[in-house]
């Protein structure tokens, strides 16, 4: 099975999306932009009514990045699910973050689409096992885990039981410019999310503790590890910490020093007292500025990031 043109003049095969909220928008626009037409369906009407117009910034923004296909794709926003998912190659479903809801939403497209049509899942946590069990075809179904926002943040990390679904999966995310990421084992939360839960885990704790303040540990992760991480990775930037001995030299020099850190690192609990010091302290951060002054200050970042990651390829 590969992804081709079913017809040049046609543009690239039709994609569904299903959950038009945030990350439906996302990938929306990132399908788009890089030529797929889009079928997108939400059980909400206001839902659908407003999607056309939450998909036109991150549109935008993806242009200003430039790239993407000569001829953009059509969004056509669909009444029903059965109307969405028809005709289409792939399914991408952004449905609340509700086990029994995905595995009910599977029935109805399993009832309406052929075998071979691949349903991937934008679940942040959920392993495949959990969400396939109930499934005609549960080789069809792949998670593919975006960090948001997808068409800013190339991350989709994939898990599936065929390899030649997968390989299909890659090719279809790496054709959108994304960076396709595959785990070797099922997981709860993936491979980022488990990072990134581990960090603010400790995060937490660390404002839990008094030992720093919100805006103390943001900064210091913004203007620290964040840096080498994004450039690195965690396991290179310690290899390089080893110098010219690399990792071998790291470990057996500071190894002892990383597990008694380790042995060291909190277990916060969030309770009421935790969450307050927690939403009091990005009040502070925020220093005023809305959600979406924030968001804006956030993709402006990213796209800036993009533009410096493109030019040097």
């Amino acid at each position: 099975m590969t992804l081709t043109r079913e017809n040049p003049s046609e543009g690239l095969f039709p994609v569904a999306v299903i959950g038009c909220g945030l990350i439906g928008a996302s990938w929306a626009a990132l399908f788009l932009e890089a030529g797929h037409h889009v079928r997108a369906w939400d059980p909400i009407q206001a839902t659908r009514e407003g999607f056309g117009d939450r998909v036109a910034t991150p549109r935008q923004q993806l242009r200003e990045i430039g790239g993407g296909a000569a001829n953009k794709g059509t969004l056509t926003i669909c009444e029903t699910l059965q109307e969405a998912v028809v005709g289409v190659r792939i399914i991408q479903e952004n449905a609340p973050e509700n086990v029994p809801l995905k595995r009910d939403l599977y029935a109805q497209i399993e009832a309406t689409v052929k075998s071979d049509v691949i349903i991937a899942s934008s679940t942040s946590a959920h392993p495949w096992s959990h969400l396939s069990v109930e499934m005609q075809h549960p080789n069809r179904l792949v998670t593919a885990h975006p960090f948001n926002p997808p068409h800013l943040v190339p991350l989709v990390e994939l898990f599936g039981p065929d390899d030649a679904i997968l390989s299909v999966a890659e090719q279809f995310y790496r054709g959108l410019g994304s960076v396709p990421v595959r785990l070797k084992k099922d997981a709860v939360g993936h491979i980022a999310n488990r990072l990134a839960s581990a960090l603010w885990r400790e995060a937490v704790h660390l404002v839990a503790e008094g030992i720093a303040d919100v805006e103390a540990v943001d900064l210091a992760l913004v203007n620290g590890p964040g840096l080498r991480w994004s450039v690195l990775g965690a396991h290179m930037a310690y290899h390089l910490g080893g110098g010219t001995g690399g990792m071998a030299s790291y470990l057996e020099h500071l190894g002892p020093s990383q597990e008694k850190r380790w042995a060291d690192l909190g277990t916060p609990s969030l309770t009421p007292d935790v969450c307050n010091q927690l939403i009091l302290g990005v009040e502070t951060e925020a220093a005023g500025r809305s959600a979406s002054e924030l968001e804006a200050e956030r993709d402006a970042a990213l796209i800036a990031l993009a533009k410096m990651r493109k030019s040097q390829k």
